[in-house]
């Protein structure tokens, strides 16, 4: 399945995430959108979406759009991550992890966002963030 417009292949890789490719990513001028079809390798026993993709990648998601409110960040740092499940996701559904709120700070950041399958809210998440400066060398 072709994500949808605006998406293009995640610019942000780490070795956790490598297995849950492809992941795709959209960004806007305050926020990153992560997107995936939902595939095998990102169910658990029952054929649903396991509740760790959905929380990794909204954490991942939401602190990418947390950064995108800084110039000069060194970091960002995970404090908190609550996350509501409110329905599932399947495999094969298009799934987007969303933020929808963020309050920047000096040293702390907060955040909320939204895991949506098929267009379908299947999870609420809020975040705070410790921002760490740049060191000078």
């Amino acid at each position: 399945m072709a994500p949808p417009d605006g998406f293009e292949p995640h610019f942000k890789k780490s070795a956790m995430t490598d297995p849950w490719e492809p992941l795709y990513s959209k960004r806007e001028k305050e926020r990153v959108t992560i997107g995936l079809t939902a595939g095998k390798q990102h169910c658990n026993s029952r054929g649903f979406v396991h509740g760790g993709l959905i929380s990794t990648l909204a954490d991942n998601a939401i602190g990418l759009s947390c950064a995108a409110h800084h110039s000069d960040l060194g970091g960002l740092v995970t404090l908190s991550l609550h996350v509501d499940f409110v329905s599932v996701a399947k495999q094969g559904d298009w799934l987007e992890f969303k933020t929808v709120f963020v309050k920047p700070g000096r040293s702390v950041d907060t955040a909320q966002g939204q895991v949506f399958a098929n267009g379908k809210v299947c999870a609420l998440v809020s975040a705070t963030f410790k921002v760490m400066c740049k060191t000078s060398s």
